[in-house]
């Protein structure tokens, strides 16, 4: 089971970026996805999350949306009005067994994660 984050990079506050995640090894439908990030010196923490009937969970900030493409296997995050305050690595992870929550206390127990991918929003 391999998850390839992809899509992050430098831009200026008010840019977009969108982030994708490949998996490889097993298929994303009717599995939990999420997207989290984690910030230097900061724990890491849920954006957004997709249940494995698709029932969408949004920690975020309210500018960013997480979708899926089966076809493709591949999930995104799309992150809109960029801040200075977005600046982290960004993860993806998988559950193949059951819904996960982005909840704090549920990061640990999500098994499978994407290398991180670096965003910086700075002018």
């Amino acid at each position: 089971v391999q998850l390839q984050a992809s899509g992050g990079g430098s831009v200026q506050p008010g840019g977009s970026l969108r982030l994708s995640c490949t998996a490889s090894g097993f298929t994303l439908e009717h599995k939990a996805l999420g997207w989290f990030r984690q910030a230097p010196g900061k724990q890491r923490e849920g954006i957004a999350c997709l249940g494995s009937r698709d029932s969408y969970e949004d920690s975020g900030p309210g500018r960013f949306i997480m979708s899926r493409d089966n076809s493709k296997n591949t999930f995104y995050l799309q992150m809109n009005n960029l801040e200075p305050e977005d600046t982290a690595v960004y993860f993806c992870a998988a559950n193949r067994a059951y819904t996960l929550s982005c909840a704090q206390n549920a990061v640990p127990r999500w098994p499978h994660w994407g290398q991180g991918t670096q965003v910086t929003v700075s002018s």
